[in-house]
C-alpha cells in the first residue's frame, strides 16, 4: 500500500486467499487473513490503510466455486463469504472474484448448479452491504482447464443470462478488456452495455501472436498464442478504451494486473513494471 501511494497509484486491490501454497500462477496472495476476522482486526487492518496513503478497492479472492470436486468447491463458497464480510466490516464494499465452473460440462448444464450455488452468495452479499464484481477471465490456459475454462461470467451473453436470472444490484463485473481481446471480442461494446454493472476494472494488456494463431487455430491453449502484457504494451488501445469508460460514467478504481512474465524476474523489475504502468495510465487516468 506505501509504494502504491509513493508510485502515484491512488488505491490497491488487496488479495484474501487463506494463508497456503498457491496452486496455480498469480494466486494464493494473503493480504489480509480474513480467516478469523472481526471487528478488532478489522479496525487494525483500517488504520494501516489509511496510513498508507492509498486506499483499497476492494477485496480479492479467485477460486472455483463450482468445482466438480465438492470439498474444494464447498472450501471456495465458504472462503468467498468470509472476503464479503471482511470488506463489510472494512467499509471497503466491494469483493471481486470468479464464477468457477466444472470445465468439463456446457455453460447449460452448469447453469443449475450456478444459481443454488449464487443465489445465495449474492443474497449474502446484499445483507452485507458489498458489491460482488465477478471477472470476465475464462480460466481456460492450461491442459486441466480444458475445454470450458474454469471460470463461467466470461462473455456478454452469458452475463445478461446471470444478470437475469439473478437481478440485484450487489452482482456486477470486475471487467478486464484483455481478455476479450485473446477471446476475438469487442472490448468496447460491454462498457456501454452493461455500465451499471461495472463495478471494477482491472488494466491488463495482451498481445496475439498472429502467425502462431495460424498455426495452432483458437482451438488450442490460448498461452500457445497470446501473451499477457503491461498496459501499452499490447493490443488494447487505451485512450479510446478510456473514452468509453468513462463516458459509460464509471467513476471506479482501475487496477494495475501484472501478468506480464517479462517483468517477473526480481522484486525491483515488478516494482519497475508498475511504475511504468503508472506513467502509461495516468495519461488517461486522473485521480
Amino acid at each position: 500500500m506505501q509504494f502504491a501511494a509513493q508510485t502515484g497509484f491512488s488505491c490497491v486491490e488487496l488479495m484474501c486467499w487463506p494463508v497456503s501454497k498457491a496452486e496455480r500462477r498469480y494466486a494464493g496472495v494473503t493480504h489480509i487473513d480474513v480467516t478469523t476476522f472481526d471487528k478488532s482486526k478489522a479496525a487494525d487492518v483500517k488504520a494501516q490503510i489509511e496510513a498508507s496513503g492509498a486506499f483499497a478497492s476492494g477485496l480479492g479472492y479467485y477460486p472455483n466455486a463450482l468445482s466438480p470436486n465438492a470439498d474444494e468447491a464447498k472450501a471456495a463458497v465458504e472462503h468467498i463469504k468470509k472476503v464479503i464480510r471482511a470488506a463489510s466490516l472494512l467499509g471497503i464494499g466491494r469483493m471481486n472474484t470468479f464464477i468457477g465452473r466444472d470445465w468439463t460440462k456446457s455453460v447449460d448444464d452448469n447453469w443449475p448448479r450456478f444459481l443454488k450455488t449464487w443465489k445465495p452468495i449474492i443474497k449474502f452479499a446484499e445483507d452485507q452491504g458489498v458489491k460482488v464484481g465477478i471477472e470476465n477471465c475464462p480460466m481456460l490456459f492450461t491442459r486441466d482447464e480444458w475445454p470450458g475454462g474454469k471460470n463461467l461470467g466470461t462473455t456478454p451473453a452469458i452475463w445478461t443470462r446471470m444478470f437475469s436470472d439473478i437481478p440485484s444490484d450487489n452482482f456486477g463485473l470486475n471487467y478486464d478488456p484483455s481478455h476479450m481481446v485473446w477471446q476475438q471480442m469487442d472490448y468496447l461494446q460491454p462498457m456501454k452495455d452493461f455500465a451499471s454493472k461495472l463495478f471494477h476494472v482491472h488494466a491488463k494488456d495482451v498481445r496475439i501472436d498472429r502467425d502462431r494463431l495460424n498455426q495452432v487455430g483458437i482451438m488450442a491453449h490460448p498461452l500457445e498464442y497470446h501473451t499477457p502484457k503491461l498496459p501499452g504494451l499490447g493490443e488494447v488501445n487505451w485512450g479510446r478504451f478510456c473514452s468509453v469508460l468513462t463516458d459509460a460514467g464509471y467513476r471506479g478504481p482501475v487496477c494495475v494486473e501484472v501478468e506480464d512474465r517479462a517483468y517477473e524476474g526480481s522484486l525491483d523489475t515488478r516494482k519497475d513494471s508498475l511504475r511504468q504502468s503508472h506513467r502509461y495510465l495516468r495519461n488517461f487516468i486522473s485521480g
